[in-house]
């Protein structure tokens, strides 16, 4: 199973040229990926640097036929004109979606320049059985903030475990049952680098039993450090470094054989980073 995670700054590369189908091309270049994690996707945001108006959620749907497309809108605003501008994260996996949530992350108040943040989360049947699929991009401006949304997401995974532990009772339309799962794979642009406390808490242990995440860079490479996965060109918000993550629960992340960050892309101002793991 091949997974790649993405922070494509609605796809634009370093050399300014907003350009989806180059993002398609690289990821497809480096993979036959099963999933794409995205961040930084934009729906009718002309104001966005060298953007237009194109909704860049169907755009991508309709990029890789035969993958499930699954919105998560951070910023949903009114533009103007009788729309809405949208800006949030996209999963697109060739694997059959039971179920989609939608988790609108705690937005504490803050002086910063901040925007409300979301994580995505598609249940997906993976060779290796049912997965939660999340990607998310935590806020950039604020460790207060940063921590808040970070608890936010130990609540959804600890909740997503206790689900899995206790299933609800079977009924008719909407309470019909979907699979839940412990499992799960958590991607995305963290804005923070290896050694931020918040870090160590979004994969402290919990107290009831719930599967911690794992980092899988370390998981598979050891002690070797992790490459910069933004800022390598812009240092407009500091200097190179790893901001970029796939954590696992401990059972998938023993299945992770593979962790690659293409450090040369410029397609955006991050890198993309594969994962493979062992379905065998």
């Amino acid at each position: 199973m091949k997974l790649i995670t993405w922070n494509i700054q609605w796809a634009r590369g370093t050399d300014d040229r907003v350009d989806p189908r180059r993002i398609i091309d690289h990821a497809r270049a480096m993979a036959d990926f099963d999933v794409l994690c995205l961040q930084e996707v934009a729906a009718n945001f002309p104001d966005l640097d060298g953007n237009d108006a194109t909704d860049q959620f169907a755009l991508f749907a309709q990029m890789l036929p035969g993958f499930t497309a699954i919105e998560g809108i951070g910023v949903d605003v009114d533009d103007g004109r009788g729309g809405r501008k949208r800006f949030g994260n996209l999963i697109l996996t060739r694997y059959r979606v039971a179920q989609a949530l939608r988790h609108l992350l705690p937005w504490e108040a803050a002086a910063t320049r901040n925007m409300p943040r979301v994580l995505v989360e598609a249940v997906a049947e993976t060779p290796l059985g049912p997965v939660r699929l999340m990607t998310t991009h935590l806020e950039y401006s604020s460790p207060v903030l940063r921590a808040a949304q970070v608890e936010g997401i130990r609540e959804a995974h600890r909740m997503a475990a206790s689900r899995a532990g206790t299933p609800r009772a079977p009924g008719p339309h909407t309470y019909a049952p979907t699979p839940n799962t412990a499992s799960a794979i958590l991607t995305g642009d963290f804005n923070m680098r290896p050694d931020d406390p918040a870090l160590a808490r979004l994969m402290a242990p919990f107290e009831d039993g719930t599967p911690p995440l794992r980092d899988l860079w370390p998981a598979v490479m050891g002690d070797a450090p992790p490459p910069p996965t933004a800022f390598i060109v812009d240092q407009t918000y500091g200097p190179p470094g790893c901001l970029d993550y796939v954590l696992a629960t401990p059972d998938l992340a023993a299945r992770a054989r593979r962790i690659v960050c293409d450090v040369d892309t410029r397609a955006s101002d991050h890198q993309p980073i594969l994962v493979e793991f062992d379905v065998g």
